[in-house]
């Protein structure tokens, strides 16, 4: 159960990836940056969602 802490910090990874991919689609006028930088938006939204549920969890955990 231990891989569940890596999983938000693989979302972080991703979305720094998505991030640099749509930087560099931004100057060929035949790629759509968007899609990227929405899914980046997507991963890092998610990083800070299972962040924090994680923390709930870990609470709900030690007061019990």
């Amino acid at each position: 159960m231990s891989y569940l802490k890596f999983t938000p910090y693989i979302y972080l990874v991703f979305g720094i990836y998505l991030i640099y991919d749509g930087f560099t689609k931004i100057s060929d006028p035949n790629e759509n940056p968007w899609f990227s930088f929405v899914f980046a938006g997507l991963a890092v939204f998610m990083f800070f969602f299972r962040m924090k549920f994680a923390k709930k969890f870990e609470d709900r955990n030690k007061k019990a």
